[in-house]
């Protein structure tokens, strides 16, 4: 009786296996941005949860994210995040690094474990990760200058606004737009200026560097921060020529007010939507990205297609 039991047990769990009723598998994805309060990693969040549900309906699996976000930059806690999300047996995990040297061994300590990661937005390129999505670093600090000096007639003072010191992504910007300048003999590059990545720590120091230098007729930021909030520049729209990366909602407004002539929007979103294509390729279908380095490509925005890149922002902000 007791073998027959079993066999009719075992014939079961057979046909459950064969009709894909055992199939229902569950991954939960761990996402560790650089701050909350930034927007753009608010698209990314946006970007990922959409893709979780996409996925989960058209796998006929569950994918969850879980969230692991410090409210303000600060790698430590990136860290103890991406060792929290092992220990609480995450499948996957994302990172976008704040200080590569800092996340380093977390990221190896995680891979090592069996978590496999992935970079967004900021790499840390001597990781056991699997992949970095993002921008072009070098590349962007390159556009960056070269659409400033069409705007500026190839003439003037430029100063660089540059955040986090220690981002890897920022310093490659940074010699980017040096790479540059050098094509521009009529274009003085005076410096980069390093602050916190929150709109008032970066519109103070623009404050502060206008007052040193008056001379200063054009600015490259290499991320939008101060442009996050009202009011942030100073100077007479137009008076100083600024091109900024990103192209948020609020930086909008600075585009057809005047006061900045080019925005070079990321693709925010898709750092939330691409990470989970790729954790999830990896762990249910064992299949690696193309490349350790997949590229998302910058797309500017002018008066001229404003309105029409503002409709973006309807479905990656998160609804008040």
């Amino acid at each position: 009786m007791i073998r027959k039991i079993s066999l009719t047990v075992t014939s079961l769990l057979g046909l459950a296996a064969a009709t894909g009723f055992a199939a229902d598998k569950t991954y939960t994805f761990g996402i560790v941005a650089k701050s909350n309060n930034n927007p753009v990693f608010q698209a990314a969040k946006t970007g990922a949860e959409d893709e979780a549900a996409k996925l989960s309906k058209e796998k006929g699996v569950t994918i969850k994210i879980d969230w692991r976000t410090p409210n303000e930059e600060d790698p430590q806690k990136q860290a103890d995040a991406v060792e929290q999300l092992v220990n609480a047996g995450a499948s996957g995990i994302a990172v976008s690094c704040s200080d590569a040297n800092k996340l380093t061994d977390a990221i190896n300590n995680a891979v090592d474990k069996g978590v496999p990661v992935v970079c967004f937005d900021s790499d840390a390129p001597k990781s056991k990760r699997l992949a970095d999505f993002g921008t072009d670093d070098i590349d962007c600090g390159k556009k960056t200058m070269s659409e400033l000096a069409k705007v500026m007639d190839d003439k003037g003072v430029v100063a660089i606004l540059a955040g986090n010191q220690n981002a890897p992504n920022l310093q490659k910007r940074v010699e980017g737009v040096r790479e540059e300048a050098k094509k521009y003999p009529n274009i003085k590059l005076l410096d980069a200026y390093y602050h916190k990545e929150t709109p008032q720590d970066a519109a103070a120091k623009v404050e502060q560097v206008m007052e040193a230098h008056p001379e200063i007729t054009g600015w490259a930021m290499i991320g939008g921060w101060p442009l996050f909030t009202d009011n942030a520049l100073k100077f007479p729209p137009g008076s100083v020529k600024v091109v900024a990366v990103d192209a948020l909602p609020a930086e909008l407004g600075y585009l057809k007010s005047g006061y900045v002539q080019v925005l070079l929007a990321q693709q925010v979103y898709e750092w939330g939507t691409k990470s989970v294509d790729m954790l999830y390729d990896k762990v249910a279908e064992d299949k690696n990205p193309p490349s350790t380095f997949i590229k998302g490509e910058l797309i500017p925005v002018t008066k001229d297609n404003v309105d029409e890149f503002a409709e973006n922002w309807k479905k990656w902000l998160p609804k008040k």
